[in-house]
């Protein structure tokens, strides 16, 4: 497991401006990952501890000595986790992915693509790269929502976005990305999901200023070019993740 993230010099080297918020996200971010790794951390020095003797074999070790036996995340992690439906082997994997993420960030600047499903709290992210905007044009906050273009390059971009953000990371469910007509298409038998390429997502001003509270599994609506109407999808049950639970 990789040493917590410095969050003092990080911030001494994205200091929080009015001009960028993605500093502030930065920081709030590493604050969760670093709370979520030192309880990992300590927790797998604890058990090997248990299981040599060293230490009393606790209730709370016991219960996640049962999990990682039978593959499940242990509920010790859980409580300060990001939501994920994975198994324990790929929940690590997809754990050291997303602190491997924001180290580049750290270290090589603030990407022009992000990796959206690495994110602990994604609606932080989306609330910066529109709080970005609000404060380059002076619009209220509250008056923006995002529209959304889907862009040939499937991972990369030359230079970020004059306004908006890049990312990447997206799976579509019930349906695919057509490349050639760069619109939803019918999924193939027996496949369940494709990847999506890179989206543009641009805030603009919005027309109805109704909010919606945060919920635990739900993003926002993506609007996605289609020659079909909306219901047809809806019937298909399609959805946009930003991770899958293998």
């Amino acid at each position: 497991m990789p040493a917590n993230f410095s969050e003092e010099k990080v911030m001494k080297k994205y200091p929080v401006t009015y001009g960028e918020s993605m500093n502030t996200v930065l920081l709030q971010e590493l604050k969760r990952f670093n709370t979520l790794t030192t309880v990992v951390r300590q927790s797998l020095i604890d058990i090997v501890k248990a299981i040599k003797g060293l230490v009393v074999m606790s209730a709370e070790l016991e219960a996640m000595f049962k999990f990682m036996l039978v593959g499940k995340v242990p509920e010790l992690w859980a409580a300060k986790s990001y939501p994920s439906l994975k198994p324990l082997g790929s929940y690590v994997i997809d754990l050291l992915a997303r602190l491997k993420f924001f180290q580049n960030w750290i270290t090589k600047g603030i990407p022009k693509v992000f990796w959206i499903s690495g994110f602990y709290f994604t609606q932080s992210f989306l609330t910066g790269a529109t709080q970005n905007f609000a404060r380059k044009y002076k619009i209220p906050i509250d008056h923006l929502t995002f529209s959304f273009e889907v862009m040939k390059s499937e991972e990369t971009m030359d230079a970020k976005p004059e306004d908006g953000v890049y990312v990447h990371g997206l799976f579509i469910e019930g349906a695919v990305w057509d490349r050639e007509t760069m619109m939803m298409g019918e999924a193939a038998p027996k496949i369940l999901y494709d990847t999506i390429p890179v989206v543009w997502l641009k805030p603009i001003e919005k027309k109805d200023l109704s909010t919606t509270g945060h919920s635990t599994n739900f993003v926002m609506f993506m609007l996605m070019a289609s020659d079909l109407p909306q219901e047809h999808w809806i019937n298909r049950g399609v959805a946009l993740l930003t991770q899958l639970d293998d």
